[in-house]
């Protein structure tokens, strides 16, 4: 994987569309000081290096019911870590996965309703046969949450 520089003029498109990615091209050139027609190549740039994978609209999950957030170690048998992974990243409530050094082999992070829900995740979905153990922690308050890195 190679990575891309970006100038100034990149970053500050970036982080307009961070902050609101339903501006206009125009708005957005309006407000760094550039043309709209910079603007409309410069994202063109940014999504064909995958540096702008997609768009989409950040939910409050509390609102939509799902109050408990769960970290979840888990330890897969030996050479099945990427099977495991597969498996789990197919769950919508799962909102990321993260392959690990250490004791563990992954870290999940999933959204849950209830207890009951987060029960059922932890003794069926993960009770597969390539899953050797796991810990999971409850989230007690939420003091930051932002994937907004720029």
């Amino acid at each position: 994987m190679s990575i891309i520089t970006l100038d100034e003029i990149d970053i500050r498109i970036l982080r307009k569309l961070i902050s609101d990615a339903r501006l206009s091209y125009r708005n957005i050139a309006e407000q760094i000081g550039v043309s709209p027609p910079t603007v409309l190549a410069r994202v063109e740039k940014l999504e064909k290096n995958k540096i702008i994978k997609s768009y989409s609209a950040l939910l409050d999950h509390e609102k939509l019911g799902y109050d408990l957030t769960a970290i979840i170690e888990v330890t897969a048998i030996k050479n099945k870590v990427g099977e495991v992974e597969k498996v789990l990243s197919k769950y919508e409530n799962v909102c990321a996965i993260y392959d690990i050094t250490g004791l563990t082999d992954m870290i999940i992070v999933a959204k849950f309703r209830n207890r009951k829900e987060l029960s059922n995740f932890v003794k069926k979905e993960l009770s597969i046969p390539s899953v050797q153990r796991t810990n999971t922690h409850l989230v007690f308050i939420t003091v930051k949450e932002d994937f907004k890195l720029l």
